[in-house]
């Protein structure tokens, strides 16, 4: 069989638009792309290919699934085939191995890592909330740098004591074994063989994975003393890799996907800030330097970066070779720079929320002219370094894949230099003809990621003559209403709410309480819901593409049909007709509670139903008045129901 790790490289490698495409002739139609049916003759295209969702569609067929499963299902392959398939598509390298319990016994371990992770950041959190350590320390420190506390469990921000083995004792006493603690970076041994906590005295940053797992941490320090570090982060593990991994990234990606663009800044603060500023597209590299894998993690969701810069001049000096490789990637990069002695978390705290979206707005201006206008300004009269910062700009702009885009910027560099254009474009193409034309044969796929389907209730077919998916509604069933909570589950279930009455609570475990005395019917959704619940009593909240992932067939393609919609809401709505149509997520409480009161409506319904066929076959007659007072007393219930959902739909 195939590693847990190697197949987890051809999942993220493997993008659907170029698999699909190798087989599909796909044009773009509004944020999805579409094409006809491999799997069965049609005319109008009715297959749809989501490259922000990783998945394929055909609402003719009702075939659908990830890069894998279409593989599967085109050539016939079984799922190690269709692995081996992309990881050849991708130059991947795999070795095939028997599955021994040593490799079983790895990948208990590996799971095992994450859920100490995850345990450990509870406990920060705990400790912050609920000693009289954690809120005199800790969470006064954030309250007094601004930060609103829903900004703080979102985040799950924590405090660590200041004692050397608390955390080891508290995961010691609920059964994790200490040698977890050692590999996930939680815990260090000295020199005599003594375990000790890493993190102790410090306000702790939880750093999550592209699908939201805890996967390590940044400590801060309050003390004042020199040779104290003032961060200290988790080392690299076998789930940590600092350079795969942006901070903030799980918060920031859905915005990243409404807003075509992405904010860059460079520590934890920054990202609270401006995410508490209302910007939450906003992402940093934890302190490190920004690597080709962050700047490609970017790119799957927009090809618009704008970095927002202190006012460090010496600092981004030094930084703006390195931003070459945003270019090279295909992204377009634009630069934020704030008066001097600011950062983002500073100055958004000195002139309020809606002043720095303004200032941001006005102030951004493209990477190769502000670092034209800044080398250049370093450079002042001096005619040797003002032919050196020619040559710095022309790399930057023979990094840029997108050749129309490469000569608007020789144009205007050419006039802010004050230097023809085509010496320009002379040492551009020899720069160009010396490294190859490997940039230029890059895939334009690779870097278009449009923004995410919208939610189905609230959309507006497109001509594309596709109806739904067969067999996708059962009459007299509960099917629609059960996949209705699926949908909800994998769509929101991560999102934290706070609504009136509620304490803050993710939307998951929400659904899941309501839902207690319900039976599920259909099979798939019933084994959908019980992984979801089997996971969070585990302390986790599974993510929608593990289950469009999963092996089992009828769960992936469930997953794939809640998450897809053949429909997309005309621009032209607002455009032109001034017609403002409300989507779903906007009364996020509505949404749920509608799903989940019209699944216990039809339920209600169904047993009302039941007792009737009782009353009408039944012949005693103190019978009958038995079931009609049950009858009329499931009657009130269904009454109840129907108000409240008439109450919250208005509100």
């Amino acid at each position: 069989m195939i590693g847990k790790e190697t197949v987890d490289r051809i999942l993220e490698a493997s993008r659907i638009e170029e698999v699909v495409g190798d087989f599909v002739d796909l044009k773009r139609r509004g944020t999805s792309m579409i094409g006809l049916c491999p799997f069965h003759n049609e005319k109008t295209p009715s297959f749809h290919v989501s490259p922000a969702k990783g998945i394929y569609k055909c609402f003719g067929c009702g075939k659908g699934g990830d890069s894998v499963r279409f593989i599967m299902d085109h050539e016939k392959y079984s799922y190690p085939e269709a692995l081996k398939y992309l990881a050849n598509k991708y130059q991947i390298e795999i070795e095939e191995i028997e599955q021994s319990p040593e490799q079983r016994e790895a990948d208990s371990r590996r799971e095992s890592l994450y859920v100490i992770s995850a345990r450990a950041a509870r406990f920060f959190s705990e400790t912050m909330w609920e000693t009289d350590e954690g809120k005199t320390i800790g969470l006064s420190y954030f309250r007094e740098r601004g930060f609103r506390d829903d900004i703080l469990k979102k985040f799950e921000l924590g405090y660590s004591v200041e004692s050397w083995d608390a955390l080891i004792q508290k995961a010691v006493s609920e059964g994790f074994k200490e040698s977890f603690l050692e590999e996930t970076g939680l815990a260090i041994r000295n020199d005599k063989g003594k375990l000790y906590d890493r993190f102790r005295a410090r306000v702790m940053f939880p750093i999550h994975s592209f699908t939201g797992r805890v996967i390590g941490f940044g400590g801060r320090t309050l003390k004042t003393d020199k040779s104290v570090p003032k961060y200290v982060n988790s080392p690299e593990s076998e789930i940590y890799h600092k350079s795969n991994v942006l901070y903030g990234l799980y918060f920031a990606k859905k915005a990243i996907r409404e807003h075509d663009n992405c904010y860059l800044v460079e520590g934890y603060a920054d990202v609270l800030s401006v995410h508490q500023a209302g910007i939450e597209n906003v992402v940093a590299s934890s302190g490190t330097s920004l690597t080709t894998e962050q700047v490609r993690l970017i790119g799957r969701f927009t090809k618009n970066v704008t970095i927002l810069y202190d006012g460090d001049a010496a600092g981004i000096k030094a930084s703006l070779r390195g931003l070459d490789m945003i270019l090279e990637e295909g992204l377009n990069v634009k630069v934020v720079l704030f008066p001097d002695g600011h950062d983002p978390d500073s100055y958004v705290h000195k002139i309020g929320s809606s002043a720095f979206r303004t200032y941001i707005e006005k102030n951004q201006q493209d990477f190769i002219l502000f670092k034209t206008t800044t080398l250049l300004k370093d450079a002042g009269n001096d005619p040797i370094r003002r032919a050196g910062v020619i040559h710095d700009v022309v790399e930057s702009i023979a990094k840029i894949p997108d050749s129309i885009k490469a000569s608007v910027f020789v144009r205007e560099c050419s006039a802010l230099m004050q230097i023809e254009e085509r010496i320009l474009i002379a040492e551009l193409n020899k720069l160009r003809m010396g490294k190859g034309s490997r940039k230029e044969m890059r895939q334009d796929a690779r870097q278009d990621v449009p923004e995410p389907l919208p939610p189905p209730d609230l959309m507006y077919p497109e001509e594309t003559g596709a109806g739904p998916a067969a067999g996708s509604v059962v009459k007299d069933s509960d099917e629609h209403q059960e996949r209705e909570i699926v949908r909800l589950l994998l769509n929101y279930g991560h999102e934290l709410v706070h609504w009136d009455g509620i304490t803050d609570t993710y939307i998951a475990p929400y659904i899941i309480s309501n839902l207690a005395d319900v039976t599920f019917d259909d099979p798939t959704c019933k084994l959908v819901i019980d992984e979801y619940s089997r996971r969070m009593e585990m302390g986790e909240l599974p993510t929608a593409q593990e289950f469009i992932q999963s092996q089992d067939q009828k769960i992936a393609e469930l997953a794939v049909s809640v998450f897809s919609s053949p429909y997309v809401l005309s621009e032209n709505w607002f455009a032109k007709r001034k017609i403002y149509v409300r989507n779903e997520t906007e009364n996020m409480r509505a949404t749920v509670l509608g799903g989940i009161f019209h699944l216990k409506k039809r339920k209600v319904e169904r047993i009302l139903k039941s007792i009737m066929d009782e009353i009408q076959q039944e012949k005693d007659e103190d019978n009958q008045a038995i079931l009609m007072q049950r009858y009329l007393r499931v009657k009130e219930v269904e009454k109840g129901i129907s108000a409240f959902l008439g109450s919250v739909i208005v509100k």
